[in-house]
């Protein structure tokens, strides 16, 4: 599947009856929720089980990990961008970055 058909089929389960503004409005707070979600059971992992994840935990982490997908792949639409798109410029950015050194380092501008 690639992204494209991935953010396709993601957008025929997206209840949409809101106001420009309020859907990327509740995407954006999805985005930042799911991530909250996906870091909880990761501290989870580390602070009661020593790191070890389990198959459950695994499988937990991906159904989060998901979510946070499929909230980026609607917000993208929204926004007029394809899901693809985004993963190429992001590719892009980070191979420039690596090429010229700066991998690492502070601010989205480097």
């Amino acid at each position: 599947m690639t992204f494209d058909e991935y953010q396709k089929q993601a957008l025929t389960t997206a209840v949409n009856t809101y106001d420009p503004l309020t859907a990327k409005t509740i995407w954006a707070m999805g985005v930042a929720g799911e991530a909250g979600e996906v870091v909880e059971k990761w501290k989870k992992i580390i602070a009661y089980k020593d790191g070890v994840v389990s198959a459950e935990d695994r499988d937990d982490l991906a159904k989060e990990l998901g979510d946070v997908v499929w909230y980026i792949a609607v917000m993208a639409h929204d926004l007029g961008l394809s899901l693809e798109d985004v993963m190429q410029r992001n590719v892009e950015k980070l191979k420039s970055r690596q090429v010229r050194g700066v991998i690492k380092g502070k601010g989205d501008n480097r």
